[in-house]
Formats: C-alpha cells, sequence, structure tokens
C-alpha cells in the first residue's frame, strides 16, 4: 500500500509545445467525514488536449474534475486556473423533473442569454437539432447527453469537463460522440477533461491518461500506450485488460513538428512518451 506521506509533488510538466497550460492540480486531496476521497493528485491540462482520469468505481474521478473546476475546496495542495478561464461542465447524472414544462431550447439559456442561431448552431453540431422543441423530460438518455454538452458548447469554454459522456451508449453512440469531442476540442482549441470507464476508447481517443487506484490515489499518468503497460495500470485492471488493449494503441501522442506546434493522428505514432509513476497503485 503506498504511504501518502512519503508521496513527492513534483509538477508535471506540460507535453504540448507552445500550448498554455489551462489548468493544474499539485498535490491535491480532499477530505469528508473522515476519509480523504482523493488524494496526491497531479494533473495538468493544456489548450488543445484530451486528459482522460479512468480508474475503478469510488475512486474519486469526479470529485477529481469538481475539484479542478473550483466545485470542491481540496482539503491540501493546490488548484491553479488560467486567469479568466472559461469552463464548460456536463455533469454524469443529470435528473429533470417530468412534470416541469421546460423545452430543449429554454434549457440551453437557463443562466444566460444567446442568439437563436448560436443555440440551433450547438444543438446542430452535436446532432439534436431536431429536439429544440421537445420538452427535456421526454429525451432519451443519449439525446439529453447531446443537448448538455451542446449547451456547454454555448460557453465556447477554454476548458470542457465531461463526466461519463457515454454513459448509457451503444458502441456506435460512444463512437460518435468520441469524434464529436474531438471536433469540439478542434473548433474551440480548448482543452477536455474526459472522465471515463471505457478503457478501450480512451486509449484510441485521448492524448495523456491519469490512473487513479481504488483508494482514491494517483498511481500513473501519461500518453495512453504506455499507461496501459504499467504495473500500477495492471494492478487495477489485470493483464488481461492491457493485453486486450493493445489493438487500441493511440496513435495521435502530442509530438513537436519541425515548426514547434503540436501534432496529432497517425504522424504522432510510435514517438517517445514518458509515464509518470506516482506511487504504488494500493
Amino acid at each position: 500500500m503506498h504511504d501518502p506521506a512519503s508521496h513527492s509533488h513534483a509538477p508535471i510538466a506540460p507535453v504540448l509545445a507552445g500550448q498554455p497550460v489551462l489548468a493544474r492540480l499539485e498535490g491535491v486531496g480532499i477530505r469528508r467525514a473522515g476519509r480523504w476521497l482523493i488524494r496526491d493528485i497531479d494533473l495538468v491540462i493544456q489548450r488543445g488536449e484530451i486528459v482522460s482520469v479512468i480508474g475503478p468505481n469510488g475512486a474519486g474521478k469526479t470529485t477529481t474534475a469538481r475539484a479542478l473546476l473550483g466545485i470542491e475546496a481540496p482539503t491540501q495542495g493546490t488548484v491553479h486556473r488560467a486567469p479568466g478561464l472559461t469552463t464548460g461542465y456536463v455533469p454524469q447524472l443529470l435528473s429533470v423533473d417530468r412534470t416541469l414544462p421546460l423545452r430543449v431550447r429554454h434549457l440551453m439559456e437557463l443562466t444566460a442569454r444567446f442568439a437563436a442561431r448560436e443555440v440551433e448552431e450547438a444543438l446542430g453540431l452535436l446532432g439534436v437539432a431536431h429536439c429544440a422543441d421537445s420538452q427535456v423530460h421526454t429525451l432519451s438518455g443519449g439525446e439529453l447527453r447531446r443537448v448538455m454538452m451542446a449547451r456547454a458548447l454555448l460557453r465556447r469554454p477554454d476548458l470542457l469537463v465531461l463526466d461519463e459522456p457515454t454513459q448509457g451508449l451503444d458502441v456506435s453512440g460512444e463512437v460518435d460522440l468520441y469524434e464529436l469531442i474531438r471536433t469540439m476540442r478542434d473548433r474551440l482549441d480548448c482543452g477536455v477533461l474526459l472522465i471515463s470507464h471505457d478503457l478501450h476508447m480512451v486509449m484510441a481517443q485521448t492524448d495523456q491518461v491519469v490512473c487513479v487506484n481504488a483508494t482514491g490515489h494517483l498511481c500513473c499518468s501519461g500518453p495512453p500506450r504506455m499507461v496501459a503497460d504499467h504495473q500500477g495500470f495492471l494492478n487495477l485492471f489485470g493483464r488481461r485488460t492491457a493485453d486486450a488493449l493493445a489493438f487500441y494503441r493511440h496513435q495521435h501522442d502530442p509530438v513537436r513538428d519541425p515548426a514547434g506546434a503540436a501534432a496529432h493522428g497517425p504522424a504522432a505514432a510510435g514517438q517517445a512518451g514518458e509515464v509518470r509513476e506516482h506511487g504504488r497503485a494500493g
């Protein structure tokens, strides 16, 4: 078992050349009702980067996201956010009172006014323009999630935080939604923090992975293809899972092109990366 007292908080270095850091956690822990929900969490998100937080149920993934957003105050450690940072947050669960008469287009403007054209464009990008005049409580789970993502998109966030965005979707829906996430990242030039249980999609579609163990400690982080081979990951998910993920090796690790910019996609495949170890998995 990892001893928290032995953890050192060397800041995680940014990996995308020339891209600003949007938010950073350094040694963050949150203690509630006499127990630590998360402990010793280090995390960096840059503009243009998709960072995924993975781990077993109850590991504190949502708590980590809420700390980054400023919803949860840390008991220890520090949270840094870029000045003037605009965030968009799509929580894991959203319950809508079925007796509440609320149309989708009104939900989109609950906290701020937007032009009708902007609302329609955001809904269209997420493939739910046909839902604009529907009552929110009549939407399917997948439609509601897309509507909430469109609502977050309206704010033109610098940082988009998505908690289990593919929950309740079939495999085809998951693939489509991850493509939409990448489209949103590219269109807004934003950073994305993604919480997911879908290891195959995480390893195929994200730039950096932060792995949290069952005790809420960070055990390793780095490029997906390297995290999948790390002992901390193997302790959590097993060799069989790691072997299955070999078919989904990351094909777009951020690397530096000759002009100094970050590159994504097949050109980045096979480039060296660094996996960071944060103590031993509990």
